[in-house]
């Protein structure tokens, strides 16, 4: 047996009742532009830190660069390794708050993945249209000889500075609406973030990565332990701040990031002929070279990152490597189920091919 996995891959709207596995209604194109939105950005909240640091002008660079050394070898990455095995696998008024938010968002998982995907459709329509306004009430104002500025000491850039900007150009119905669109950002956040995790969860168990009954599933088709245990996971840090949860939760991806682009390197040098629908014109030396900026971007993020977000993230990460074995070990002894789900695609072996249909265009 080769490298070879037979897959047939279809376009997000084709068949003519749109069902996925397990009978589950697909994600049409628009949901799915919007939870993919959600899964990387949610929105310019955020960025406040940036413009306060570096200045506006610098700021913007930044962000133009961080897209070419970041996002485009990431997307690149996804897209080959997801065609190899393609499967589906964020006080007391306060804890109330959290807790009943946490409910209400857990059960729109529940209820499958379409309605979080039309959920995240409004939600970012919602959160984006202020900014547009805002933009627009902006142009009488525009000076262009002011756009090369990099005064730093003058920038004043807060948490709320959106919030501010509109109330100043629009009064205080689009000040509402900036602080508005930013709550219910964090909520799209909130709603991709678990279903992704909680999928993720479900991957694994039917990989025999996990015990049986992370597979198990609502009558909706989702996944129902998953999403139980995104949510306890989310209780659980909300003794955090936001900030500090968005910092080790960066960590973490980071560390994640770090662990994809071994698997990368290893899959390309050990499979070199899987079937690959999409493969990245590169060769081997090219991918390497490819994720050198970003892997070196990563290490300057987990080196700036706070002492606390530090100990919490590697904490996290050592009861990670801990688990691994004792799961191993549990499923010797028979004390959990695993198994392998048989509607999967075969993962590919360490064979060889004869040959492999995908040329790399350079190196």
């Amino acid at each position: 047996m080769g490298d070879r996995v037979a897959v047939k891959y279809n376009s997000a709207d084709e068949g003519e009742d749109r069902k996925g596995g397990h009978g589950i209604p697909k994600v049409s194109m628009v949901p799915l532009i919007f939870l993919i939105f959600y899964e990387v950005s949610g929105g310019p909240f955020g960025i406040e830190d940036s413009v306060k640091a570096a200045g506006p002008l610098l700021a913007i660079v930044g962000f133009l660069l961080f897209a070419l050394i970041w996002s485009i070898p990431e997307a690149l990455i996804t897209a080959e390794m997801g065609t190899i095995v393609p499967a589906l696998g964020g006080g007391l008024p306060r804890t109330l708050a959290v807790l009943i938010l946490t409910v209400a968002l857990t059960y729109m998982n529940y209820r499958g993945l379409t309605i979080v995907g039309w959920v995240a459709v409004l939600l970012g329509v919602f959160s984006l249209l202020p900014f547009f306004v805002m933009g627009l009430i902006a142009i009488p104002r525009i000076e262009p000889s002011r756009w090369l500025e990099m005064d730093l000491g003058s920038v004043n850039w807060g948490l709320w500075v959106f919030s501010d900007i509109a109330r100043i150009l629009g009064g205080i119905w689009l000040h509402s609406w900036i602080q508005a669109a930013a709550a219910l950002s964090n909520m799209g956040n909130f709603l991709t973030e678990m279903s992704s995790d909680s999928y993720q969860l479900l991957g694994m168990a039917e990989r025999g990565m996990l015990p049986d009954f992370f597979a198990k599933r609502s009558r909706y088709g989702t996944p129902l332990i998953g999403i139980l245990f995104t949510a306890f996971g989310v209780i659980l840090l909300s003794w955090m701040s936001f900030q500090e949860i968005i910092a080790a939760e960066n960590y973490l991806y980071c560390f994640g990031m770090i662990l994809e682009f071994i698997a990368f390197i290893k899959l390309r040098v050990t499979h070199p002929n899987a079937s690959r629908p999409y493969k990245i014109p590169l060769g081997t030396i090219g991918a390497v070279l490819m994720i050198i900026p970003p892997a070196l971007l990563i290490v300057v993020v987990m080196a700036l990152a706070s002492f606390k977000v530090m100990v919490v993230s590697v904490m996290a990460m050592i009861v990670g490597f801990m688990l691994q074995p004792c799961l191993v070990y549990v499923e010797k002894k028979r004390w959990l189920r695993f198994s392998i789900s048989a509607d999967l695609p075969d993962l590919p072996d360490s064979q060889e091919a004869a040959e492999d249909d995908t040329v790399p265009l350079v190196f």
